[in-house]
């Protein structure tokens, strides 16, 4: 369900109720009867904006909550960011990471009866799909955005993935 049906549902519930034009988003009664629909409709995030005025509403566990303007930007920055090879120490420090781009459930595979993406030993480019993140019943192919081998996988298929949470080890 769209956040404009949402917001068209959450009005219909109330029809002789009008909210001043200076309300804050605190309506007690409106969050309510979101959290009902959200709970009806197995939503796990609600984003509510109305001009200037937003409401974000998150069931399950709590994560951080970006700025409007760092989300914006790190939605169109590389998700899985590369940190440079450290110079010396043993195999384990220069190992790259690939971190899951969003909060979500991690798959490996595009189906319960597909192949894994990816396995422990897989050859993998910038271009390579490793996972499936699937974020409000979206989902989203992770690419590797890095060349090497994997090393190691950190996450096991269906568990719930934090962004920025790495997701697996890649040997370059």
């Amino acid at each position: 369900m769209s956040e404009k049906n949402l917001a068209k549902k959450s009005r219909a519930a109330s029809p002789g109720k009008t909210q001043p034009a200076n309300s804050g988003p605190m309506d007690v009664s409106l969050l309510e009867r979101i959290v009902k629909l959200m709970q009806a409709n197995d939503l796990n995030v609600v984003d509510l904006r109305d001009g200037d005025r937003r409401v974000m509403l998150q069931r399950g566990s709590v994560t951080p909550v970006l700025p409007a303007a760092t989300q914006h930007s790190a939605s169109q920055s590389p998700a899985n960011s590369v940190p440079p090879p450290p110079t010396g120490g043993n195999e384990e420090t220069q190992l790259l990471e690939i971190k899951s781009p969003m909060v979500g459930t991690f798959y490996s595979a595009s189906s319960p009866d597909a192949k894994p993406f990816v396995g422990v030993g897989s050859e993998i480019t910038e271009e390579t799909d490793v996972c499936v993140i699937e974020a409000m019943k979206v989902f989203n192919n992770v690419k590797a955005e890095c060349h090497g081998t994997i090393a190691k996988i950190m996450v096991t298929n269906g568990q719930v993935v934090e962004f920025g949470q790495v997701l697996f080890l890649v040997k370059p």
